[in-house]
């Protein structure tokens, strides 16, 4: 049996998603769009074909729309997170093919003892617990069958589905998000990418007590197999109703794990997922899953502070400088002001030097209430083109966002972002860049 004709038995497990495609344009069709109205006749089949073909990858990319404003609506949004709410795993006759596949027949004799369930499945592979032959326990990470081709097959799909958005909704040109998406779900699908990814992140948060990355085990990882030492801790969400100080502590170190990377080194971890860490009891925190890493440029990294200080000081021109550096072309004022308003958003809690909690004013519906009235107001004068680095820099800062909105952390946000700044220097970031980057074999994103 191939290993396409493997995977026909994966397709099915999302053969669901036609169904709930379907259910969500039947609801769409005879409602209002973003304010635009819908012809049931027309468009509500153009919506299924659209999405009722999607498999697991799109599991992933509906983590990062869900973060990004506006991009597809939130009915779109909605039933693709669903697939990865009940992602299944796959059964110990595929791990022992995909496992002999990677590591030799005798594959078994490499492991003390390697548990066949799976302790966690996801859109593109599954973890097992093992046990190396000197007692380590170590977690393995297998990739699903033929996932190249699925990933692939959910890429056009997703192109599909915004041609089709866009020809309602012209406020956002998400041809750049798809070519971003694209390009890190492609890298996702190569272990050996990862692996050099984690290895880097040990070594940019060696001296972060509070933050702890898993070793790797090359003799035991391959471009579909990751292995690597098991770090065990607790859902973040166990804490969020614990004391103060404790959850202070966990926001504390996320902020750090997240942000000590960029501006020290230009590299962000693109993918805050609650499946992606795990907590201590001391309240540090375990780093996991590296596929989703973008390494900047020293002069987006500026940029990143230079709006921060344009937003502070009230500087139109640095924002626009820092715009531009970004990606974004043909910015008038009326666009700027726009742009600054959901920057605005992004940049309070940073802007004032005390304690408070990530949001103090508005609820959990404010930052919405803020996308929505952006949105609208991009669509009256046109529309903007997003640059490809927005995609993850934003979907980090709201995931995060959300995580220190869950904990109720109260912290001075303001400080512990100097902390980071305050020294930055662009050049002294492009050495140390150069010297990790080809020191670990990472390469500098597009």
């Amino acid at each position: 049996m191939t290993e396409n004709d493997r995977f026909s038995g994966r397709v099915k497990r999302y053969a669901r998603v036609g169904a709930v495609a379907g259910g969500m344009a039947a609801r769409l069709a005879g409602g209002r769009f973003l304010g635009i109205p819908l012809d049931k006749n027309e468009h509500a089949a153009e919506l299924q074909a659209a999405l009722g073909g999607l498999k697991g990858p799109l599991m992933k990319v509906a983590q990062i729309l869900a973060t990004v404003p506006d991009v597809l609506p939130e009915e779109y949004v909605a039933e693709l997170a669903k697939l990865q709410t009940n992602a299944p795993s796959m059964g110990w006759a595929f791990v022992r093919r995909r496992m002999a596949g990677e590591l030799g027949p005798d594959w078994q004799k490499c492991f003390k003892s390697f548990e066949r369930g799976a302790a966690a499945a996801a859109s593109l592979g599954q973890v097992h617990r093992a046990e190396a032959l000197d007692g380590q326990a170590l977690a393995c990470k297998i990739q699903y069958p033929d996932m190249a081709s699925a990933v692939e097959a959910d890429l056009r799909q997703l192109k599909l589905a915004f041609s089709i958005y866009r020809r309602y909704d012209r406020a956002i040109d998400p041809s750049n998000i798809h070519d971003e998406l694209s390009q890190r779900l492609r890298e996702e699908l190569d272990y050996e990418r990862e692996r050099a990814n984690l290895e880097l992140y040990r070594c940019l948060l060696k001296d972060e007590k509070g933050v702890h990355v898993p070793e790797t085990v090359a003799e035991l990882s391959t471009r579909r197999l990751l292995s690597m030492t098991w770090l065990s801790g607790e859902p973040l969400l166990n804490y969020v109703d614990g004391r103060i100080d404790m959850r202070n502590t966990v926001a504390t170190n996320m902020f750090r794990a997240w942000y000590v990377p960029l501006y020290y080194y230009g590299c962000i971890h693109g993918d805050p997922h609650l499946g992606n860490y795990t907590v201590r009891a001391d309240g540090s925190i375990n780093l996991m899953d590296f596929g989703c890493i973008r390494v900047f440029k020293p002069s987006f990294v500026r940029a990143v502070i230079d709006l921060y200080c344009a937003l502070r000081d009230d500087n139109e021109d640095l924002a626009v400088s820092a715009y531009e550096t970004w990606g974004f072309t043909e910015l008038e004022h009326h666009v700027i002001e726009i742009l600054n308003q959901w920057a605005r958003f992004l940049y309070a809690p940073l802007l004032e030097d005390r304690v408070m909690p990530i949001q103090e004013h508005g609820g959990v519906m404010y930052g919405a209430g803020i996308a929505a009235k952006v949105h609208r107001e991009l669509r009256e004068v046109g529309g903007v083109t997003p640059p490809r680095e927005f995609v993850l820099m934003d979907r980090s800062a709201i995931g995060l966002g959300s995580v220190f909105t869950h904990l109720k952390a109260e912290i001075n946000w303001h400080r512990m972002f100097h902390d980071l700044i305050d020294d930055f220097d662009e050049t002294k970031l492009a050495l140390r860049q150069k010297e990790m980057l080809g020191r670990f074999a990472v390469p500098l994103a597009d």
